[in-house]
């Protein structure tokens, strides 16, 4: 199995426009971060979680030329923002127009929708892209091209619900808040866990650096990534100095590999 970051960034990415913080002026690649977003390969299956604005060009940057599904966690335009792009793969066989197929839970298919509404009429355009959507309960395993995909079911907030998915070994969530009440089991024995951490600082809708080392800690995967990062996380060069050993902070194009 191999998991690659897309992107690592929070809803801004970093650099933040305007920003003359040292990170958003770091010249250290690692510190440049786009929308979060991540791929996970099984086989010759392949699945990406989530598209934000950046899909076209994390695509094209990881040299991608045929996914078997999307994985949406949430539906928030920094996870769902690139979705047109998808038409791309409709194509890459022409004339045979393969649909992309998408599995989310109701409350964010119905935000495809109402958001990409002209893919869903009855008399589409030439060159919309042509998407199967398939609803997810959040909380029941579910099967994609033969491999088994377990939903992460948490709260993003108090008004919003996210999902994180196990996929064999690894383990990805992110946009996490808090976790409900008996998923952490689901979670137990992965040995790679990508888990969200806005910053250090408390906040309000993302876990904090010690929120997400409690989930870490009673997890006890093998080895533990940050993602969704904003700015305020500190240069990636210092970042061992302020984490725990197991513990790193995840990068753009960063690549791991685990046993299935």
């Amino acid at each position: 199995m191999k998991l690659t970051f897309l992107g690592t960034g929070t809803s801004q990415g970093v650099p933040v426009i305007g920003c003359r913080c040292e990170v958003c002026r770091s010249a250290d690649s690692r510190d440049n971060r786009l929308r979060t977003s991540a791929m996970v390969e099984v086989g010759d299956k392949r699945f990406v979680i989530d598209a934000g604005p950046d899909f076209r060009q994390q695509m094209l940057r990881a040299d991608v030329r045929r996914i078997d599904a999307i994985l949406l966690t949430h539906e928030h335009k920094d996870h769902t923002g690139g979705l047109d792009d998808v038409r791309a793969f409709n194509f890459v066989d022409y004339p045979t127009i393969r649909p992309v197929d998408i599995y989310a839970t109701p409350r964010t298919l119905t935000c495809i929708r109402k958001d990409y509404d002209y893919a869903f009429v009855t008399n589409k355009y030439r060159g919309v892209p042509e998407i199967r959507l398939h609803e997810i309960d959040g909380l029941s395993p579910f099967e994609v091209e033969g491999v088994e995909i377990i939903p992460i079911a948490g709260k993003h907030s108090a008004h919003f619900e996210v999902t994180g998915f196990r996929i064999g070994n690894i383990a990805y969530m992110t946009d996490f808040k808090e976790l409900c009440e008996g998923e952490i089991e689901k979670l137990r024995g992965v040995e790679l866990l990508v888990i969200n951490a806005l910053r250090f600082k408390p906040h309000d809708s993302h876990l904090s650096v010690d929120e997400a080392m409690e989930i870490i800690r009673e997890v006890k995967p093998r080895k533990a990534y940050l993602t969704h990062l904003s700015h305020e996380i500190g240069l990636h060069a210092t970042s061992p100095e302020r984490l725990p050993e197991g513990v790193e902070l995840a990068y753009d194009g960063l690549t791991i590999e685990i046993n299935e």
